[in-house]
């Protein structure tokens, strides 16, 4: 029996494989997920995601599961809960702006029906699939990336810079930059 081939990013960890196997570059609908992916990318900004992958629980709980009403309403002494919290990435920037990501979410939500409705826009409903064949191949960013970044920028959203903001897209399967060599490439292409 062979082993499975994957993208070579994920290791040999459990929980970076099982990510890298059933969540990462799959085509994601759900509204509450894709605000969670969002806030957690912003989180890792300047660290690793397996870092951000090791504290999600911890995040779900820090964060009301991901609740973008109830984190729209947070206030100072949430930030300072949060601030004391070892369990997440104690930053108050990365804190204040998920809070304030959370309400230009819920904007984006009434003005677009949803995250989804807004974000699959960008890629015209389909997710772009690439043909990688080396890591050194894939992009940090591309035009798309720096679009959506600015608009999510313009609706007064932070840690969302083009970097960031491609690792969202590849996260949440706006792209699959999963390589070709990749058994889960093929699979998400729909061949």
């Amino acid at each position: 029996m062979t082993a499975l081939q994957r993208c070579p990013w994920c290791g040999s960890d459990p929980l970076y494989v099982a990510y890298h196997d059933s969540e990462w570059g799959v085509p994601l609908h759900d509204e509450h997920a894709l605000f969670e992916a969002l806030i957690l990318d912003g989180a890792q900004a300047g660290l690793s995601w397996f870092t951000i992958l090791k504290k999600r629980e911890n995040y779900r709980r820090a964060f009301h599961d991901f609740d973008a009403g109830c984190i729209a309403r947070y206030g100072e002494a949430d930030v300072v809960r949060l601030l004391a919290d070892p369990g997440i990435v104690r930053n108050r920037a990365k804190i204040e702006a998920a809070i304030g990501n959370a309400r230009a979410v819920l904007a984006i939500r009434d003005e677009f029906g949803g995250l989804d409705a807004y974000l699959w826009r960008f890629v015209d409903g389909r997710p772009i699939v690439n043909a990688w064949r080396d890591l050194a191949e894939v992009p940090a960013s591309t035009p798309l990336a720096d679009a959506l970044s600015r608009d999510l920028r313009q609706r007064g959203c932070k840690f969302v810079g083009p970097t960031i903001c491609y690792a969202f897209m590849q996260g949440v399967g706006l792209v699959n930059d999963h390589l070709v060599s990749c058994f889960r490439h093929r699979e998400l292409a729909g061949g």
